[in-house]
């Protein structure tokens, strides 16, 4: 009942390459139907397991930062439904055109002194213990909409301390909240590349080139994975399969419409060229693996930017690619929402080795046509839905063996990214 809930009723969206008209006609009648999620931003209000990096936490920089942002975002509203009434009123063109101007260096100005700075590339800044094998990797973070200077450097310290690493930001800075989601919309539907998405994209681009660099890690969030949704569209057209699978991926309440990851196809070999020849015809090509080797999506299941987002698309075949893991909870904040209720750190700033989200039992279900594992729960709201990619090896749905013993797959058996907590690093 849970499970199908998320699909109800849900109508197969439009192609990410249709007209644009179209998909923002069809974006606003989503937001319009998703309004009653909301609240799911911001609540949970409490608890803050990571103290002042934590976006809602009492501090002074905090409160400042939501007193601003909910100030312009109503002078934002005001002022798109104040251009309204001058279409209504005909108040001459150039008189609508200057007001334009100036409430926009007016809203520029405001949001450079108190968001945005002059830096665009941030690093960590906390004390760990670096390993040898860390310096053949670089981990990038790409922030989502509303976030000044300094929850971008809360984040990637959070993100520091829960995976042991240094961690660059690329701050995608904020214009209001009003004005990021309508830029969210242009990003979405006519592919409008930002300057901080051509930051991200040099910057990947350059580290995948790197023979220096074995690995690069990029954690997106929010409007984030909208800006590496396009970063991938890019890399996929211009590097080489190998270069590729240096890559992973990692995002928390993606608000894109897609997520490309094709297989690359391989040239057989002459025996097995023989063999398709014979059953299949002359094709001497076979599938390979995947551009991106790994790809996971966190979601939070009422979290209205999730549900704008990747839960309505990830169920269209081919259009979401990445596993899937949802959580039965609200909040949209990267730091409060997300890290700390799926990484959570103990008093020593150590990631704790379990909670109840990687405590989660997964099981086998398949629904629209696509194959993805719902999690165990005595109550009916807990729901875990995870994507495409295969499990681990040693995995199986019926259950995966610990000292000899068989139990349930769990959360934490499939994500690889909870393999990375603390310094440590998956085994490939």
């Amino acid at each position: 009942m849970a499970i199908t809930f998320l699909f109800k009723a849900r109508q197969s969206p439009l192609p990410y390459t249709a007209s644009p008209l179209k998909l923002l006609w069809a974006d606003i009648l989503l937001v319009l139907k998703s309004l009653w999620y909301l609240p799911g931003i911001v609540f949970p209000i409490t608890p803050w397991n990571s103290g002042e990096l934590d976006e809602l936490y009492p501090s002074k920089e905090n409160i400042l930062s939501l007193v601003v942002h909910i100030c312009l975002a109503l002078c934002q509203v005001f002022f798109l439904l104040s251009l309204l009434v001058c279409l209504f009123m005909q108040v001459p063109a150039l008189w609508i055109l200057l007001y334009i101007v100036v409430f926009l260096w007016v809203n520029n100005v405001i949001c450079g002194w108190f968001f945005n700075g002059e830096e665009k590339i941030l690093e960590s800044d906390v004390p760990i213990q670096p390993k040898p094998e860390h310096e053949r990797e670089r981990w990038i973070f790409i922030n989502g909409v509303a976030v000044g200077h300094h929850w971008v450097q809360h984040s990637i310290d959070r993100l520091s301390y829960t995976f042991g690493r240094k961690v660059i930001g690329v701050h995608n800075p904020t214009d209001g909240l009003v004005f990021d989601i309508i830029e969210c919309l242009a990003q979405r539907n006519f592919t409008f590349a930002t300057p901080d998405t051509r930051y991200g994209y040099a910057i990947t681009k350059k580290t995948l080139l790197d023979p220096q660099y074995e690995k690069v890690v990029l954690i997106l969030h929010s409007q984030g994975g909208i800006e590496g949704g396009l970063i991938i569209d890019w890399l996929l057209a211009e590097l080489p399969q190998e270069l590729l699978q240096k890559l992973e991926v990692y995002t928390f309440g993606n608000a894109a419409n897609h997520f490309n990851n094709p297989y690359k196809s391989v040239i057989a070999s002459q025996s097995e060229s023989s063999d398709r020849s014979e059953n299949h015809g002359s094709n001497d090509s076979v599938p390979g693996e995947k551009s991106v080797l790994h790809i996971e999506h966190y979601a939070n299941k009422f979290d209205f930017v999730c549900v704008w987002g990747v839960l309505h698309f990830f169920g269209v075949p081919n259009r979401y690619m990445g596993r899937v893991f949802v959580r039965p909870g609200t909040g949209h904040q990267f730091n409060q929402h997300y890290l700390d209720t799926m990484f959570m750190l103990g008093p020593d700033r150590k990631v704790q080795d379990s909670n109840e989200f990687m405590e989660m039992e997964v099981n086998s279900s398949n629904c629209t046509g696509v194959p993805f594992y719902s999690a165990k729960s005595d109550r009916e709201d807990k729901v875990l839905v995870v994507g495409e990619n295969r499990l681990q090896e040693g995995n199986s749905l019926n259950g995966s063996f610990v000292n000899g013993i068989r139990r349930p797959v769990k959360v934490k058996d499939l994500s690889r990214l909870w393999q990375y907590r603390n310094g440590a690093s998956p085994m490939d």
